[in-house]
C-alpha cells in the first residue's frame, strides 16, 4: 500500500506558476511510475502528466506539453508538477496517482491521491 498526499494547489492569475508536490508514505516511491490527472467541473478526468519509474521518460497531454514539467526526487518520495504559463481552462481538481507503468489511462494506476485544487483566474 502506498499513501499519496497532494499539495501546492491554489488561485493564481492566468499566465502565473505552480507547483504541485505529490508525497507518498508507506512504501518508497522508486517503485512506482507516477501520473498527474485532472477533473474540472461537469467534465472527465483527464491525464496530465506522467513519469517512469527511473524517471527517463515523460510523457504530457498535448494541452500542457511546453508549459508543464514533471519530475520526481525518490529520496523525498515525491513527485512535482511544475505548471507554468497558466490558463484559465487549467482550473481543475490536480490528482496524484501511483502504478506499475507510466501511461495516460487512469485505469492503470493502482493508488490516488485525494488532489488539490488549482484555480486560474483570468
Amino acid at each position: 500500500q502506498v499513501q499519496l498526499v497532494e499539495s501546492g494547489g491554489g488561485l493564481v492569475q492566468a499566465g502565473g506558476s505552480l507547483r504541485l508536490s505529490c508525497v507518498a508514505s508507506g512504501r518508497t516511491l522508486s517503485t512506482y511510475a507516477m501520473g498527474w490527472f485532472r477533473q474540472a467541473p461537469g467534465k472527465e478526468r483527464e491525464f496530465v502528466a506522467a513519469i517512469s519509474t527511473s524517471g527517463r521518460s515523460t510523457y504530457y497531454a498535448n494541452s500542457v506539453k511546453g508549459r508543464f514539467t514533471i519530475s520526481r526526487d525518490d529520496a523525498k518520495n515525491t513527485v512535482y508538477l511544475q505548471m507554468n504559463s497558466l490558463k484559465p481552462e487549467d482550473t481543475a481538481v490536480y490528482s496524484c496517482a501511483a502504478g506499475v507503468i507510466a501511461t495516460t489511462q487512469a485505469s492503470t494506476y493502482n493508488y490516488w491521491g485525494q488532489g488539490t485544487q488549482v484555480t486560474v483566474s483570468s
